[in-house]
């Protein structure tokens, strides 16, 4: 049984083949959509391309994969509902 937060380490490629080593941090659904939410894990917190990456999951040749949300209200939605769950529990 996964932990909530911390232990879940992905490597995804993207469509360049460049590898990504991500942080698994929390799994949302959302207008019948899943969305999860990475921290990268192959760079440092102070670079400025540091910050949380939300992915959709997607269905492509009957096949589940992570893809980008395109779309800047989608995405704004989204991590509104992330930073809600992820960010507001580390409140003190």
């Amino acid at each position: 049984m996964s932990e909530e937060f911390g232990n879940d380490i992905v490597t995804i490629t993207d469509d360049e083949g460049n590898e990504y080593v991500l942080e698994h941090l929390h799994t949302l659904e959302h207008k019948g959509c899943f969305y999860m939410a990475f921290l990268p894990t192959d760079i440092d917190e102070d670079d400025e391309d540091y910050g949380l990456i939300i992915l959709k999951v997607v269905e492509e040749n009957g096949e589940e994969i992570l893809g980008s949300v395109d779309d800047p209200d989608e995405l704004e939605e989204v991590y509104e509902l992330f930073a809600a769950v992820l960010f507001d529990e580390d409140e003190e």
